[in-house]
């Protein structure tokens, strides 16, 4: 990510004064702070160093220029996320109904059949990600993992293009294919996932705060953490833009077959894979540090063992008190593996949040089969979400959070996320009330289109379906709270070697989100449902307050743990990386150039 200027500080003539702070791992074990140097005779810093300790308080914190490759990378994502998004869309209709029917279908497995096939997709796509992670950190690095998974993801599109065709399900072929393009196709897909968001945020080299003057005379603080955060708002936005793909896809299933509308996420996704590969130059990539994961567990099991105390995993600790561990790694490792078990501990209530997310993909569809939809399918209000976040995201990058920024309120992660379960609460009770407006309406109230009245299923019960919308806007809003910070807080808290391995663990929590979802099905049935989304609401505000009870104190110490990032190993330009795409030979280095290390 960042081009490392070491650990060295340029003393001046007059005292120099560390500033340190407290901070706990979650074993209850002390992250040793990073020294801040401050010369206590320099009051104003020039254009381009380092702000002073009064300028950090006092001045406006601005995001710096996004470079080339962190666009390219975003295009790839949205390549990535078009195709996914949709082939996953029209897959309910072509596993639950039959070909040549009122609504389309190809294998009529029936919704129980289709329900499941298509959680264990989901599933899947968020469990393989650890698998990535661990090609990626440990043997190959993020951008050959991400080619070399992109090949198989290809493999997937293909056969479930091909076993999509007629002549291809009137031989019988589409359950089997099916099955072996989500196999194939989540394998590729957790291999890109859990290493193209580290990626994105690795093309931005900076690392350190420096004071900039703008053109209207203002002096402010260009500052890397501002500048992930902006990254991430546009990588969260390009997959939004991506998820629209569902509107076309669906489409395409009624008008023309599953085969074209199977056929079109393919060839975006070609086009992703073209971008990956002519950018190749331009990327900055860290090297794959060989046993680096092996290594973290084995210090994670000395802490353990010494009552939580990841200290004693040090060398120096080992040193000092005569321990006879094997510690193949530094003191500095330590403190970004406590860092990342900070990560984990945060990410432990995210499953709750996705519970209520998943509410949207599955239950606000039945809810709005039950309502008037006036010649809309009940499927395509989902799309408000991504539209939602598409608008809101300039809003708040360029309006809200620069706002509070100056005027001086800082809206650090650990609050971005609560605000996000307590915005995904309301959505819940705003849901509740849909409901019980719907049960109150005529003409089968408490049962809809399950009554004489209905005209056999035919009739529903007479609300409109638009008042679903602040729903769908609320749990738009609640996403770019939490789960974009979500992503900001497993990059910028990760060790430098163990970024995909660390976001793979936020994914992670996306299947136990789904897991439970699944665990929760039986309670989604009428009457039931307004006890139902009253229950996820509680939950959620629950979790939401208990997550910032216990966390909180986290945005006191955001600051120090990122000063970390500054003691890393510096990211390198893919050309300048062995055994990637690109890279030059020993012998094509010039005389006293150093060949790089990996």
């Amino acid at each position: 990510m960042a081009e490392r200027e070491g650990v060295a500080v340029q003393f001046h003539a007059a005292e120099v004064v560390p500033k340190k702070g407290d901070h706990r791992d979650v074993s209850g074990g002390d992250i040793d702070p990073v020294p801040v140097y401050t010369d206590e005779r320099e009051s104003i810093a020039s254009d381009g160093e380092e702000p002073t300790e009064e300028e950090r308080h006092q001045l406006r914190h601005v995001p710096d220029k996004l470079p080339k490759a962190a666009w390219l990378v975003a295009v790839v994502e949205l390549c990535e996320r078009f195709a996914f998004y949709g082939l996953s869309g029209p897959f309910q209709n072509y596993i639950q109904n039959g070909r040549h029917g009122a609504v389309p279908g190809a294998l009529g497995r029936g919704q129980s059949g289709a329900t499941g096939l298509s959680n264990f997709f989901q599933f899947w796509c968020y469990v393989t990600p650890i698998i990535g992670a661990i090609v990626a950190d440990q043997y190959l690095g993020k951008y050959n993992t991400i080619v070399y998974f992109a090949m198989v993801y290809i493999v997937g599109l293909i056969v479930l293009f091909v076993t999509s065709l007629p002549v291809s399900l009137d031989h019988g072929a589409g359950l089997g294919g099916l099955i072996a393009a989500m196999i194939i196709i989540g394998l590729g897909t957790g291999g890109i996932k859990s290493n193209v968001s580290p990626l994105i945020a690795e093309q931005y080299r900076g690392t350190k705060q420096k004071i900039k003057t703008l053109k209207s005379g203002e002096r402010v603080i260009v500052d890397p953490a501002v500048t992930i955060q902006r990254i991430y708002m546009i990588f969260y936005l390009c997959i939004n833009i991506g998820s629209l793909s569902a509107i076309a896809t669906t489409e395409l299933e009624l008008h023309i077959d599953f085969w074209a509308a199977f056929l079109l996420p393919t060839l975006m996704f070609l086009v992703g894979f073209v971008v990956v590969i002519a950018g190749r130059k331009y990327y900055v990539v860290r090297p794959p540090k060989g046993s680096i994961i092996i290594h973290a567990f084995r210090a994670m099991w000395i802490g353990l063992i010494n009552k939580g105390n990841m200290n004693a995993a040090k060398p120096s600790y080992q040193q000092e008190y005569g321990g006879k561990r094997r510690t193949p790694w530094t003191d500095q490792f330590i403190e970004e593996i406590k860092r990342a078990l900070v990560a984990c501990r945060v990410f432990v209530f995210f499953p709750i949040y996705w519970v209520v997310y998943n509410q949207m993909l599955n239950n606000f569809i039945s809810q709005a089969g039950t309502m008037e939809l006036h010649g809309i399918p009940n499927d395509i209000m989902q799309n408000i979400d991504p539209l939602t976040i598409i608008i809101f995201i300039p809003v708040f990058d360029r309006l809200i959070y620069p706002f509070l920024r100056k005027m001086g309120i800082p809206f650090r992660p650990i609050t971005r996320i609560t605000f996000g379960f307590f915005t995904g609460a309301l959505a819940m009770a705003y849901a509740a009330i849909v409901q019980h407006l719907i049960y109150n309406a005529p003409p089968c109230y408490k049962s809809p289109l399950n009554c004489d009245a209905s005209n056999d299923g035919t009739l529903p019960n007479r609300i409109h379906v638009a008042v679903q919308t602040p729903a769908y806007l609320l749990i738009g809003v609640s996403e770019i709270f939490a789960s974009i910070t979500g992503l900001e807080y497993a990059f910028t808290k990760a060790p430098p070697s163990m970024k995909s391995f660390v976001m793979a663990m936020f994914l992670l929590t996306t299947a136990f989100g789904s897991a439970l979802g699944i665990a929760l099905s039986p309670t989604a049935k009428n009457p039931k449902l307004v006890w139902m989304y009253t229950g996820l609401a509680v939950a959620a505000g629950i979790a939401g307050s208990v997550f910032w009870l216990v966390f909180r104190r986290y945005n006191d110490t955001e600051e120090e743990m990122n000063e970390l990032e500054n003691l890393g190993e510096a990211a390198k330009p893919v050309t300048e990386v062995k055994g990637l795409p690109g890279s030059r030979r020993p012998s094509e280095f010039q005389h006293g150039e150093k060949e790089p290390a990996v």
